[in-house]
């Protein structure tokens, strides 16, 4: 009996350190991040002098027209680039998911941007946008059009640090529906094929549903990254011009550093982590639901048989 019990417990025994270094390296932090949120609290104060203000700091949050801008502006940008990069992402696959010469070096050309350390793309898109050197408008001005001001003007700087996003992590969405098309039963495919389906409808009818629950775990893990992104768009505009460009991430980082609100600046983390644990869960709440839709398609299938 007790020889069982130690075999039953040793499992715990080896996770024990894991599960210890997990609460002091993530609970801590997010233990201490929520309690500072409740303080008004600056950098010239240890955290144990600051005055307890209790919920004062999401109350103001809730009232800084900065704050919702910023706010609306990353709600913006995270379904902008998720669309357009699921649509070129997915299209791309398609177009690739075959066997033709050079293909393997294509693939890899493609994947490129999103190996590339993110201040590395902002500041070269930053110099690709330059008002007169870049790239951009010396090309424009040989067709002898009119320059653009990519990072001067709000609507501009925002479609700018869209295309930059989209560059660097298309790729991303190409990698992942690749694979899922790959995976695909080819059976499937052939008997469409049999029955006349032209490759439109190979497509829409036989692919994408069999893709769907790859495809949406990928928005998803998308989308939860496009709320956290801050370096390409820090070194490209820094927010500007004005509050076009933005984010979250930004805010809370210039309102800890430049308006030194560390208590503020904790209650916007808290309201971003919030949001994302939100989406985390919708994941797994979709992964677990198709899995026991798969489960109780094979168990009828085999029922049947």
């Amino acid at each position: 009996m007790q020889i069982a019990r130690i075999n039953r417990l040793t499992p715990y025994f080896f996770l024990a350190p894991a599960i210890i270094v997990m609460a002091v390296a993530l609970l801590y932090p997010i233990g201490y991040m929520v309690w500072a949120s409740f303080l008004d609290w600056n950098p010239s104060q240890r955290i144990g002098e600051a005055d307890f203000v209790g919920l004062r700091n999401y109350a103001k949050l809730l009232n800084d027209a900065a704050f919702l801008e910023s706010f609306w502006v990353t709600v913006k940008f995270a379904a902008v680039v998720v669309v357009l990069e699921m649509i070129l992402g997915v299209g791309l696959a398609m177009l690739l998911d075959r066997q033709l010469r050079g293909m393997t070096l294509l693939r890899t050309i493609f994947i490129l941007p999103m190996m590339i350390a993110p201040i590395v793309v902002g500041l070269m898109w930053r110099y690709m946008y330059h008002p007169s050197v870049g790239l951009f408008n010396r090309t424009l001005k040989s067709f002898g059009l009119e320059p653009v001001p990519w990072l001067s003007d709000g609507t501009w700087a925002f479609a700018s640090i869209v295309i930059a996003d989209i560059w660097q992590w298309t790729p991303f969405i190409f990698i992942l529906s690749l694979a899922a098309l790959q995976s695909l039963p080819r059976s499937a495919m052939e008997a469409a094929r049999i029955d006349g389906a032209s490759g439109w409808q190979l497509i829409w009818f036989i692919k994408l549903p069999l893709m769907l629950p790859v495809l949406i775990v990928t928005a998803l893990l998308r989308l939860i990254d496009a709320f956290k992104v801050l370096e390409v768009i820090l070194v490209m505009t820094n927010g500007g011009p004005g509050l076009s460009t933005e984010i979250l991430a930004l805010r809370i980082s210039r309102t800890a550093s430049e308006f030194r609100e560390l208590g503020t600046a904790a209650a916007m983390s808290n309201l971003l982590l919030i949001l994302l644990m939100a989406l985390t869960l919708a994941m797994f709440t979709y992964t677990k639901i198709s899995e026991a839709r798969a489960a109780r398609l094979r168990a009828a299938a085999s029922k049947d048989h």
